[in-house]
Formats: C-alpha cells, structure tokens, sequence
C-alpha cells in the first residue's frame, strides 16, 4: 500500500492529497484518445454500429464514400423491421457541427422513410444547434463525444470481439475525491 505522503528535496513531507489526479477524468482522456487513433474516419461509423448491435438493432452500413446522408440505418425487432428505426450520421472530425449538417440528418430521414435520427459528433455541436433543434425533439438525439462514451460503456459487455479487442477495456473502482478529505 502506498503512502500518502512523500519527502521531498527539501525534507518536508509534501501532501499527495493536495495534488489529487482526477482519474476519472485521465481515463476518459485516455480511452477518448485511442478511439480517435483506432477509429478516425468512417471507422467511427463502424463502432458506433458495434453499439447499436450491442443495444439490439439490426444495421445496415454504408460503404465509405457517399451515402445519401445516413452512414448507418438501424431497426429494431424481427430482422430490423420493428421499431425504432433510425438513420444515423457519423461525423469523426474534432470540429462541432452546425445546423445546416444536422439538418441533412431530418432530410436523410425523409428520404429512408425512418422516424427518429441519430447524429452522432465526436467533435460536439455548435452551440445554437442544441437549442434550435428542441422542435425535433422527438425526432433526433445528438451524441458528442461524451455520450458516445456513455454509450461505450454501457454496452462493453455486449459488443463483438473485435471491437473489444480493438479498445481494451477494465473496469475499476477507486475512492471518490470528496470521500479521502
């Protein structure tokens, strides 16, 4: 077991609590690094398809290269023909979307004749997009990367081999900061 406290050059003990690392935090960074190495360009689309499979939909995803503004089609029930059925755009740059790209998502969903979108942004979104698509709410979610996480770790257990090998993930517990003061 480690100490809490070290000597330091000039003999004082130094505190180690008073520089608390937010591992949390380091460990999102982390894996948020790897999936941005691991997965840059449509390869997003492919483990964003791997959590959906994971949630239960059957997909269809396009090859690279245009794809009519839906990079995955997703339903749900016998074959993917129940519902919800969801066209989803990927987008793996670092920089957040804006209304007019969203919007492509609403025609894209017209065109496949599908109720409800998913967009997902490992970039985020600009920030009028938020507010201004509060009338599809019922129609579109966004992801940033931060869901796109959430959603990662919610189904971990469940992806397929290869994506797990491709991120390698553990689980740990560890004291929460507030708990060690």
């Amino acid at each position: 077991m480690k100490s809490t406290t070290t000597t330091g050059d000039n003999g004082d003990q130094e505190d180690l609590n008073s520089e608390m690392i937010d591992l949390e935090q380091e460990g999102l960074d982390r894996i948020a690094s790897l999936i941005q190495a691991q997965f840059a360009g449509h390869g997003l689309t492919r483990l964003v398809e791997g959590i959906l499979k994971a949630q239960g939909y059957t997909t269809y995803r396009s090859p690279e290269g245009a794809d009519g503004g839906a990079d995955i089609l997703a339903g749900m029930g016998t074959l993917g023909f129940g519902s919800p059925q969801l066209c989803v755009e990927v987008k793996s740059q670092d920089i957040p979307v804006d209304r007019p790209t969203v919007d492509k998502l609403l025609g894209a969903m017209s065109k496949f004749n599908t109720p409800q979108g998913l967009f997902v942004s490992w970039g985020g979104y600009k920030t009028n997009v938020q507010k201004e698509l509060a009338q599809s709410f019922f129609k579109v979610r966004l992801w940033s990367q931060l869901e796109l996480l959430e959603a990662l770790f919610a189904t971990y257990d469940q992806l397929d081999a290869d994506l797990k090998a491709e991120i390698p993930l553990k689980r740990i517990w560890t004291v929460t900061a507030h708990d060690l003061e």
